[in-house]
């Protein structure tokens, strides 16, 4: 179980940190290096959940849409300084209620 949730955790910090430095490229204007980086960044998120035990792709990807709401909101709260509320929390929290059903429900062959 702490190795999914290391892969989770490590792939989602890629796509958020890939994504953003396309953000910063496109929208801020920086360089095409940090394309490329992000670029570069958001293959690794591709092949980092290939590397989860689960059977299924599609269990594996709408459990780490989950893990990737936390780490959105973190991201904004540490990177771009927008403190998540309440809501922003209890919403993340009800997904990963919804994510550990997922992957880790106790269920019958």
């Amino acid at each position: 179980m702490i190795q999914s949730v290391v892969l989770f955790i490590l792939a989602g910090l890629a796509e958020v940190g890939g994504g953003y430095m396309i953000w910063l490229w496109l929208r801020e204007g920086k360089s095409y290096g940090y394309g490329i980086v992000g670029a570069i960044v958001l293959i690794l998120y591709g092949i980092l959940p290939t590397l989860q035990k689960f059977p299924s792709f599609g269990k594996v990807y709408a459990a780490y849409g989950g893990v990737f709401i936390v780490l959105s909101l973190l991201w904004g709260w540490a990177v771009d300084k927008k403190a998540p509320d309440l809501w922003d929390w209890a919403g993340a929290a009800l997904c990963l209620v919804g994510v550990s059903i997922m992957l880790w429900w106790p269920r019958h062959s």
